[in-house]
């Protein structure tokens, strides 16, 4: 049994994009004499946060029986969806086109059901392998969705990001002291 995870590149990258676009909100609020008070925001912000790493705490789990993705116990059922397919059940990897261009892929069951490929976890190319391997499948076109080096730029981007955030807070605690 194998199991994978969302890459560390992305969760990183996700996570402080993340940080970087909320965290001056509740400066800017008490700044601006915003009519939500900021400690709401600072709740909300730890809510998506979790929420976040909710989402990017995703596995996928391969063995000789089947493919499953699913979530730790504390993340509710309601806000993601768990699955499992028996490789005997797979009858078809099927490709579709995303809105962007960009290419995904659906394992198709014997019902007709399509099962999202996560194609965002460490160790892309053995998953594939593993799922030539189980399912007889041909995966050989199989590339993931983005390469690291899109997620490292935006990596780089969100440093850039994060630097503008320290400046917007400490103007904004400055201004403020000086009203």
């Amino acid at each position: 049994m194998m199991t994978f995870h969302i890459a560390q590149l992305i969760r990183i990258t996700l996570s402080l994009l993340y940080i970087s676009l909320m965290i001056p909100l509740p400066f800017l609020a008490t700044f601006t004499h915003a009519d939500v008070p900021e400690w709401l925001l600072w709740v909300g912000i730890g809510l998506g946060f979790t929420a976040l790493q909710g989402a990017l705490s995703q596995r996928v789990v391969v063995d000789d029986r089947s493919i499953q993705v699913n979530y730790p116990a504390w993340v509710p059922k309601f806000f993601v969806k768990s699955w499992e397919v028996a490789w005997s059940d797979v009858k078809d990897l099927k490709m579709r086109t995303t809105g962007q261009g960009g290419l995904v892929y659906y394992f198709i069951n014997r019902d007709g059901e399509g099962f999202l490929l996560p194609m965002r976890v460490a160790g892309f190319d053995r998953l594939v392998k593993l799922i030539q391997q189980y399912s007889a499948i041909d995966t050989t076109d199989v590339y993931p969705l983005s390469q690291p080096w899109m997620y490292f730029a935006l990596l780089v981007l969100t440093g850039f990001l994060l630097l503008t955030d320290t400046w917007t807070i400490w103007t904004a605690i400055d201004l403020g002291r000086s009203a």
